[in-house]
């Protein structure tokens, strides 16, 4: 009988040093690469395991370490290429909530942190088979292994018995278990894009001797950016390509080579790859297409590209991309089609787009701005705009982070790491109509399930700067890379001219900024002028619009010079309309760092909308970075085993499909009236006896339920009952059935609560009000699960139509903290059960003393394994 294991226990991983292995479970065929393995530990390696020498694996020990039942006995193995070089596994303990666990890790491959990740999938391997703690015995001297136990952040306790020392390590997941686990994240795949964007060696397959190609156009830019390096060009039947001298392969080449750049037709990318995993290539740039983007049949090439360079150790950008470039002076690189690239800087910019990446580096030098590192990913089957935040977050030489995207591979992670990136540094995304109308085929999945404001929801909780176009992106990113950021939103604004004067403070309303009244100057205003203007604006405004466009021109050195002083002096950021130019004019630089503006430095806009719309954005930003990180709601009642136990028996029962979520939103403290279906006026006379009175009778149909008059409110007595009753059968048909509900108290405000998790992004929580009105408008409010106290207070806020909860329009206040209070217990339900594929909670209403949930319906689904930037790490 074949014993099989879920397909997600087996997960490519990216090691400390930032090089790949992937893991699976061992199999009885397996036998070879384990007696191989075990041949090339150490002496001491093997003593440590078997607490004696043990020089050799019997044929029935490799039997028995190789055939796993998968519940009661797991061994999970990394291998790299063809080779296995560690092993973790557990055997369950009489005890059956406890198992002994046993740790190998080959000599050559200690320090990688391959145990670490090893013991992550193991843990999550044994919680779903309902082990709660491993058990290891541990020689005194083997002080590494004990460490890398109490390391781990889970709760260890450790005693001295017959010679050897017992740790017991509590399997439940703790604070510091999983800040130790995302800190290992960050360092390894941080490491990984390190490791592409500095390397020592760069070598070119496919550098052709005909002008133009694309293999030499990459060699000619790598040689005249003076890379710090040696560059080796690969063409099998030439002896030099652009004047440097050629091999005829990989193998052939006399030193090491850190990073392959491969410019050959797709059929023959695979052989290139393993040739360069022979050689100890340790990460890829692919500019070939013929991948994901022509069909199936090059999505399968791609596929098996990205599973050969992970086995190896190797992370790929591409294919179908333009390349990658570092501007540091101690690397030099310009790996990309790209002739131009713009000077040192303090961005970096990632494309999704690799025929777009040449006009976005064009655009950035003609604004006169410097880049620190630029990634164009094209088809992105392995790097990714998320492994780029990692680098970037911890870069001492970036500044800012510029993303152009056209689809959301991880959007739960991403928003995990831009939240955490944002606090630190201002991360800027240029949307694309693929994030929601979908991508070409080669891309990952794009967020299909979720409209367009949620994606944008999605930005702003994890404080990403969200703007709609290119010209934008580089706006707001001028004015974070050279100016500080503005404390508030009171906006000066100062010019020569009265109409542009009131064009900006007319941007700035529209843009919900407080504009001062302004500074009108005269058209022949000069440095002087603007020196007295600016410093009676002291203490009065967070940022300054300063417009120049004099008639005649004369003084702008003078008015630039005054601007960057006044900059300066106040520590408050001043953005420009100088002259009608764009970008970063030399008479508004601040001297920087190899020819890149810089701080201090102002950036100037052709006019002052837009110069006000940049501010706009920074400002949102700004506030945004101020708030609390965000606090847990208090919930009280709430019991998620007794709820993972209800889904567990309702799926077993009956099967995924819909639901009444009452049972399950009684487990989160969450009462939903209840409503009883009636077929005949008697039969909704006795529900209402039952209820209490007064009674509501209604469609039991959902979709019925929202059209208009098919509600009767208020009944006090049996004959307006069976009247109701009598009236909505005529109206809707007798077919349709029909509730008898308990009135809730009025007067109240109706809205509506769901979750929809997509596979790819998790449960998402909106919020929109009941109204036929707001239905129709689609006034929705989203945030993921789960929902700070902060996250439920800014999806109600969030709503146009939010006014009606706070008094507005005549409308009493109603109990919006009780609301909120409901919105953290269902984004924990959808966060901690993710059987449940969608939650609509229809109507609620929000009275002056409480929240009423009148109506609650469940999808419930069978697991798919853990969802994406949850469980042990893993590269998707």
């Amino acid at each position: 009988m074949v014993v099989r294991y879920p397909a997600h226990w087996e997960a490519d991983v990216v090691l400390a040093d930032g090089g790949t292995a992937h893991l699976r479970p061992i199999r009885p065929e397996d036998a070879d690469i384990l007696r191989a393995f075990y041949s090339r530990l150490s002496d001491q390696s093997i003593y440590f395991r078997f607490f004696g020498p043990h020089p050799r694996l019997s044929d029935r020990e490799v039997a028995w370490f190789t055939t796993m039942d998968y519940v009661d006995r797991v061994a999970l193995i990394a291998t790299i290429g063809t080779e296995m070089v560690a092993v973790v596994r557990f055997d369950r303990m009489p005890d059956p909530g406890s198992a002994e666990v046993a740790f190998l890790v080959e000599d050559a491959h200690q320090g990688r942190g391959v145990a670490s990740v090893l013991m992550e999938h193991l843990r999550a391997a044994a919680r779903e088979r309902g082990i709660e703690r491993f058990v290891a015995d541990v020689l005194p001297n083997n002080a590494r292994m004990m460490a890398f136990f109490r390391q781990a952040g889970y709760t260890a306790q450790s005693r001295f018995e017959d010679g050897v020392v017992r740790m017991t390590l509590d399997l439940a997941a703790t604070e510091t278990s999983r800040e130790v686990t995302m800190a290992r994240e960050h360092r390894a795949e941080a490491r990984s894009i390190e490791r592409l964007l500095s390397p020592a060696s760069v070598v070119v397959v496919g550098a052709g001797r005909e002008a133009g190609g694309v293999g030499q156009t990459v060699l000619r830019n790598l040689l005249a950016a003076d890379f710090n390096g040696p560059v080796y060009p690969v063409h099998r039947e030439v002896r030099a390509v652009a004047g440097v001298r050629a091999y005829k392969n990989v193998s052939a080449i006399d030193g090491d080579v850190d990073l392959a750049v491969v410019a050959v037709p797709a059929d023959a990318v695979l052989d290139v790859v393993e040739e360069c995993a022979r050689k100890g290539v340790k990460g890829l740039v692919v500019v070939s297409s013929g991948f994901g983007e022509t069909g199936p049949e090059g999505r399968a090439r791609q596929d098996e590209l990205v599973r050969i360079a992970r086995a190896y150790g190797l992370r790929v950008v591409g294919p179908n991309c333009l390349g990658i470039a570092n501007t540091d002076p101690k690397v030099r690189l310009n790996a990309t089609l790209a002739a131009r690239l713009p000077g040192r800087g303090r961005v970096g910019f990632f494309s999704q787009s690799g025929a777009l990446g040449t006009a976005l580096l064009q655009r950035v030098a003609q604004r006169g701005m410097g880049i620190s590192t630029f990634v164009s990913a094209g088809n992105r089957a392995d790097v990714s705009g998320n492994d780029l935040l990692q680098y970037w977050e911890e870069d001492p030489a970036t500044d800012v982070v510029l993303l152009y995207l056209e689809s959301l591979g991880n959007p739960r992670k991403f928003a995990r790491l831009a939240r955490r990136t944002a606090r630190r540094k201002p991360v800027v995304v240029v949307k694309s109509g693929g994030i929601t109308r979908g991508v070409p085929v080669g891309h990952a999945a794009p967020v299909l399930g979720l409209p367009d404001p949620a994606v944008s929801a999605l930005f702003e909780q994890a404080g990403v700067i969200r703007v709609d176009d290119l010209a934008q992106l580089f706006d707001v990113a001028q004015l974070l890379a050279y100016q500080p950021l503005p404390k508030g939103p009171r906006v000066g604004v100062v010019s020569n001219s009265d109409a542009l004067a009131l064009l900006a403070v007319d941007a700035c309303v529209a843009a919900g900024l407080e504009p001062c009244p302004p500074a009108n100057l005269g058209a022949r205003a000069g440095a002087a002028e603007y020196r007295e203007a600016l410093a009676a604006m002291d203490g009065r405004v967070d940022a300054v619009v300063a417009i120049y466009m004099p008639p005649i021109p004369g003084n702008a050195a003078e008015v630039a010079a005054e601007l960057v002083r006044a900059a300066e002096e106040s520590g408050r950021p001043v953005l420009a309309t100088f002259e009608g130019r764009m970008g970063m004019p030399p008479e508004l630089r601040v001297p920087g760092e190899g020819g890149d503006p810089g701080k201090g430095s102002i950036p100037s806009y052709p006019a002052a909308e837009e110069a006000v719309r940049a501010l706009a954005h920074v400002v949102r930003y700004a506030t945004w970075r101020k708030r609390p990180h965000g606090t847990p709601p208090r919930l009280d009642g709430v019991d998620t085993d007794g709820a993972r136990e209800a889904v567990e028996e309702i799926l077993a029962g009956t099967g995924p499909g819909e639901v009444d979520a009452a049972g399950l939103l009684a487990r989160y403290g969450v009462e939903v009236w209840p409503a009883e279906p009636v077929r005949s006026p008697e039969e909704a006379v006795a529900a209402a006896e039952r209820l209490g009175w007064p009674v509501v009778v209604r469609s039991a149909d959902p979709d019925v339920a929202h059209r208009a008059g098919t509600v009767r409110l208020g009944l006090t007595d049996p004959d307006g009952v069976r009247h109701a009753y009598e009236d909505l059968t005529a109206r809707l048909g007798r077919r349709v059935t029909l509730s008898v509900q308990r009135m809730a108290p009025q007067p109240a405000v109706p809205t509506v609560v769901r979750v929809v998790d997509d596979p790819h992004v998790g449960a998402v929580v909106s919020f929109g009000l009941g109204e036929i009105t707001a239905r129709l408008l689609g006034d929705e409010a989203f945030r993921m699960a789960p929902l700070t106290a902060e996250d439920a207070a800014a999806l109600v806020r969030s709503v146009r139509t939010a006014p009606l909860l706070f008094g507005g329009y005549g409308y009493p206040p109603v109990a919006v903290g009780a609301l909120e209070d409901l919105l953290g217990r269902v984004g924990r339900l959808a966060d901690e059960l993710p059987q449940v594929a969608r939650l609509d909670l229809d109507p609620v209403l929000v009275g002056e003393d409480g929240v009423s949930v009148l109506g609650a319906r469940a999808i419930l689904r069978d697991p798919v394994g853990p969802r994406p930037d949850r469980g042990p790490r893993r590269l998707r």
